[in-house]
Formats: C-alpha cells, sequence, structure tokens
C-alpha cells in the first residue's frame, strides 16, 4: 500500500522527489496508514459487541405492574395474573397478547378461558346463594373457578354446585375438604366473666398460667364437684375447657391448709379454640382492671371484687384466716371481706387495685349490690396466692 501511495504522489508531482520531500511523504504516507487501521479496528469492535442491556425489557417482577399490564390487554384477552417457581406470570389468550407481555418483560402463559368468561362463572355460582361450608374463586393458574367443598356442606347445596360446573365442563374444579368453616372471632374471657357447666352458673376468678405458660381458670370448687366436666362462657357457650381440679371443703395431700382441712377452688384448663383467656378482671361493661401480681392479704386493706352477678369496688379485708362454716362443709384459712356479693358470683376474684387476693366461696345472703352497699356484708375467699403456691402457677 506504501507503494501505490508514493507511485500515485509520483504521478501527481510528474517530477524527481528531493530527498527531504521523499522523508516527509514517508511520514504522511505512515500516518494515513494508522488512521485508516484504527477505522478498520472500530468498525470491527462496534460489529461484535453485544446490544447494550438498554435495548431488553427490564424483568416484570411487580405485581401492581403485572395486573395494570393484564388490565391494558382487557378481560379478552387475559386471564388473570400468578407467582410460579417465584416469577410472576399473565395468562393470555392470544399469541399477540403474549408477545406484549413478553415485550414488558413478563413471562406469558396461553390459556383457553379468558378474566371474562371466569368471571361470568364465578358470579353463577354467587347467584346460588349462602351455601354453608363451601368457597369458590377464579384461580388463574388452573385457568379454572375453584370450588372447595367443606365437611358439613348439605346435599342440596351440593348439587346446585355440580348443576353449574356440568353446564361449563373443565371450567370449575372442586376440592372436598376435610374440616368445617368457621369465624375466627374469639371470645375475650376475663375474671368476673359467667361460666357454665352441667347447669350451673359461676364466675371466672384469674386466669393464670404455669411456667411453660398453658394457661388454666380459677374458679370456686363447690361450682360442680369432681374433674372431667367442661365449663362453657355463659353468654354464647364457646368451650373455655375441663376442669382438672376440685377441692372444697376437704384438702387433699396439703392442698390449702393441712391435710384434713379444705378450701374452695377448681382449676380449668383454658384451651377451648375460640377462647381468647386474658389477665384482668371484668368490673362492668367498660371498666375492665389489669392484674398485675398476687401475693397474701393484709387486714385493714381495701378491697375490690367482680362477679357475673355484681360487682363491689369499696370494701376491706375483715380477717385474713377465717374457718367459716357453711351448708354443712367447713372452710379452713379463708380470707373474709365485707364486699357485697350475689348468687352466680361464687369464684369471682377479690383483688387490692391490681393484686390479686382471692376467689369468691360464700357469704351473708344479700339480695341487690351496688358500689356504695359494702361495710355490713361477710363474704369468703380462698386466698389465691395459696394456690399459686401449691400449683406452681402465677397470674399475668
Amino acid at each position: 500500500m506504501l507503494a501505490v501511495y508514493l507511485l500515485s504522489q509520483e504521478s501527481r508531482l510528474a517530477r524527481p522527489i528531493p530527498r527531504s520531500s521523499w522523508r516527509y511523504l514517508m511520514r504522511r504516507a505512515r500516518k494515513r496508514l494508522a488512521q485508516i487501521a484504527t477505522a478498520s479496528l472500530l468498525v470491527t469492535v462496534a460489529a461484535t459487541l453485544p446490544a447494550s442491556a438498554d435495548e431488553s425489557p427490564k424483568p416484570l417482577t411487580s405485581p401492581t405492574r403485572a395486573a395494570a399490564l393484564a388490565q391494558q390487554l382487557g378481560n379478552d384477552r387475559s386471564g388473570g395474573v400468578y407467582y410460579k417457581d417465584g416469577h410472576l406470570v399473565i395468562a393470555v389468550t392470544d399469541q399477540a397478547a403474549a408477545k406484549t407481555v413478553q415485550g414488558a418483560g413478563g413471562t406469558a402463559k396461553l390459556v383457553t378461558r379468558n378474566a371474562s368468561e371466569l368471571a361470568s362463572i364465578h358470579h353463577q355460582l354467587d347467584q346460588l346463594g349462602n351455601i354453608p361450608n363451601t368457597t369458590w374463586g377464579v384461580e388463574a393458574s388452573t385457568n379454572q373457578v375453584s370450588v372447595e367443598v367443606f365437611d358439613g356442606v348439605s346435599t342440596l347445596g351440593q348439587d346446585k354446585i355440580e348443576k353449574v360446573a356440568a353446564a361449563h365442563p373443565g371450567a370449575i374444579r372442586i376440592n372436598r375438604v376435610h374440616s368445617k368453616l368457621k369465624l375466627k372471632a374469639a371470645t375475650n374471657f376475663r375474671g368476673g366473666n359467667g361460666m357454665t357447666s352441667s347447669g350451673w352458673l359461676c364466675s371466672a376468678g384469674f386466669n393464670v398460667k404455669n411456667a411453660s405458660g398453658t394457661v388454666y381458670t380459677l374458679t370456686a370448687g363447690h361450682c360442680v364437684a369432681g374433674t372431667g366436666n367442661i365449663w362453657s362462657v355463659d353468654f354464647n357457650g364457646a368451650r373455655i375447657g375441663t376442669q382438672i381440679v376440685s377441692v372444697f371443703g376437704t384438702g387433699t395431700s396439703g392442698y390449702c391448709d393441712g391435710v384434713t382441712r379444705g378450701c374452695d377452688y377448681a382449676i380449668v384448663t383454658t384451651d377451648g379454640p375460640d377462647i381468647a383467656p386474658l389477665g384482668n378482671v371484668r368490673f362492668g361493661p367498660t371498666d375492665v382492671r389489669e392484674v398485675v401480681d398476687s401475693r397474701y392479704p393484709a387486714e385493714g386493706e381495701s378491697t375490690i371484687r367482680a362477679g357475673i352477678q355484681s360487682a363491689d369496688t369499696t370494701g376491706n379485708v375483715i380477717d385474713t384466716s377465717v374457718t367459716a362454716n357453711i351448708e354443712g362443709r367447713t372452710l379452713y384459712n379463708m380470707l373474709e371481706v365485707n364486699n357485697c356479693a350475689l348468687g352466680g358470683d361464687s369464684g369471682g376474684p377479690v383483688l387490692h387495685g391490681t393484686t390479686a387476693l382471692g376467689l369468691l366461696s360464700g357469704g351473708t345472703s344479700e339480695t341487690t349490690c351496688s358500689s356504695t352497699s359494702s361495710g355490713t356484708y361477710r363474704n369468703y375467699y380462698t386466698k389465691v396466692q395459696t394456690i399459686l403456691d401449691e400449683r406452681l402457677l402465677h397470674v399475668y
């Protein structure tokens, strides 16, 4: 190429070239060759470089963006959005829609039924009305309406669903689930609430726990003798649990005050599926008071008490260790207070402020109570700290 260049230069000049001009022409030739080589290299590199990353769509990872894209396609061309193996998938009904999804960085799945068709089938099932223990809804991943039939569904209800399914072959999938449907709202259960068993109404004293966190409810032992009986909340029948300890007027291996002496308490497991046992006491519809701790009572200290039938917030401890002879039973080591109490309040709590003191057993035969009625009454309680110490429990 250098020769060609020089020859061309010679032909142009048409005269002998001086030595100084010859050196100049050589330098120009080398420079020109370098420029040509550089340009050629740039062309080669440009041809071999991959396309810019900005030219490819970013992967579709936002559910909101995926839903917006499906909506943009329309219910007649899309069948919903779902995750599969950690990736978002948009169901589509034609190849053009699939290319739109792929162009937006998404994964497309061709299906036979669009969102409008599935919604119409869903609506037909809704028109059947309430069929207890059933559910249905559109499932984008299977391109079907999924129906779940739970235990307890009626034969008539199931027949209605199957009739709709028969009208849409392959579009409705029916699954059987061996469980019943129920609302998850739990009954708040606290001291002072009413509880029933074997036809008897009594009051919850305190909810307590053992070292592992298992919850129990304390109430009066004379309400229902023995163990194994089931307790329920009085106002809605929600199951509280099973009575596992019952002490009334007879001591058992040292409980309360000696081998042959007894007090009056029962322990109930608080494990009902719809129960939310709380560590406080109900004194009225809007008057709930926390239980912070427990201890043995002191003579003369102020007391408040509650139960399902009444509450009295003005009283005092009269005596901290009384033997009470009530209806043929002798109760030892009882706490005596002058708060008012009514039938049905048995098992209910007495406190000093936020401190648990005792569980009501019985006392004088008053027929009405008010917040200012205490002072002349005598009611007797099993000291709660005795129970907690004996049974390795604590309030919460």
